[in-house]
């Protein structure tokens, strides 16, 4: 099995965002993650953090970690929680959703997204993307 490398752990709200996406983008840097996938993770970190912010009680803690061939990311937040059901199949807009595009582009641009209701005390948004020697 093998052992994650914490890379940051970072309590946040909305004024806090801007600090969290320069600091996921030097710390997947440094973990080797080449443009332009780690944009794609900025972006991916952004959407769920600003969700977190925008839905579910004004923030979260995000856990970036590096793990074997892969930089994962875990978004918790102490909103009502929910399930990946709300996260739409096509793009929000063209299937008649209103919402959900944050999440819906978070899960386009990473390898693997889930999302673990606590059952009324938040959710954690787990992404991650391989690291390619690209």
């Amino acid at each position: 099995m093998l052992t994650p490398e914490l890379l940051c752990r970072l309590r946040f709200t909305l004024r806090d965002l801007p600090r969290l996406r320069a600091e996921v983008e030097a710390r997947a840097a440094s973990a080797g993650l080449n443009e332009p996938r780690r944009g794609e993770f900025v972006v991916a970190v952004d959407a769920v953090a600003t969700n977190a912010v925008e839905h579910a009680g004004g923030g979260g803690q995000l856990v970036l970690r590096h793990l074997g061939d892969e930089l994962e990311c875990q978004v918790a937040d102490s909103g009502p929680g929910f399930t990946e059901d709300v996260i739409p199949e096509l793009l929000p807009g063209l299937d008649g959703a209103t919402s959900g595009r944050g999440l819906w582009l978070a899960k386009l641009v990473t390898d693997r997204l889930t999302v673990a209701d606590a059952a009324g005390q938040g959710s954690v948004v787990t992404f991650a993307v391989r690291l390619r020697g690209e």
